[in-house]
């Protein structure tokens, strides 16, 4: 796992998008810089989601990005995408290794130090921690507090994304935490202009974390 292509974690979500078309707003999306695309849609059965991650993969390999598919393994697996994502209620790592081998991607959701160190010995590639801010896409979502995020990013030695309600205006609070990136819903997809929203995004997080404008 390249810890660059965190950098700018964009996960869909049709709600934001609304009436737009899927596949173009995730385009967009790609366009405006998002350097890894995680494929979230809780509503739908796996085949549809095997068929919709497909179309997604395809428009993904045009802009050189991973594909991530989120909670289905067997859908992300079936599919062709490049990993999946999990929480901590959701299959194993150590399971979903097994089954897709050493190439998948495979992140992880950790509220806590010891779930943190838990998916790491496991085999996770990466975690998603959070929440740090409430969102309209996890409205139930238990905050983490910046310190834990600070303890998780010191002790584990994979990568670490942040997650929960980051927006242009609060995503400050990553600055020195020692993550590697940003995880964003409607920061992108609720915005009218989503590659200008990618775009300007991605610049503010480069300049927290003093990423070179070449990533």
């Amino acid at each position: 796992m390249n810890k660059d292509s965190l950098l700018l974690y964009a996960i869909t979500d049709s709600g934001c998008i609304g009436g737009r078309d899927f596949f173009e707003e995730a385009e967009k999306a790609l366009k405006g810089g998002v350097t890894i695309l995680q494929l979230r849609e809780k509503d739908i059965d796996t085949e549809e989601l095997t068929q919709k991650a497909k179309k997604l993969k395809a428009v993904c390999q045009k802009y050189s990005v991973p594909l991530i598919v989120n909670d289905n393994v067997q859908a992300a697996i079936n599919s062709g995408a490049d990993g999946v994502h999990v929480g901590a209620d959701d299959m194993d790592v150590s399971e979903i290794r097994r089954l897709a081998g050493n190439d998948f991607i495979i992140g992880a959701t950790a509220k806590t130090l010891e779930q943190a160190l838990a998916a790491e010995k496991q085999g996770a590639d990466y975690l998603g921690c959070g929440a740090l801010f409430t969102s309209s896409t996890k409205k139930n979502a238990k905050p983490m507090k910046l310190e834990t995020l600070k303890e998780i990013t010191s002790t584990v030695h994979i990568p670490v994304v942040a997650i929960g309600g980051l927006s242009f205006d609060n995503i400050d609070i990553i600055k020195d935490s020692g993550v590697s990136g940003a995880a964003v819903v409607s920061a992108i997809f609720a915005q009218e202009d989503v590659k200008n929203s990618a775009e300007i995004i991605k610049e503010k997080i480069g300049e927290i974390m003093n990423v070179p404008e070449t990533v």
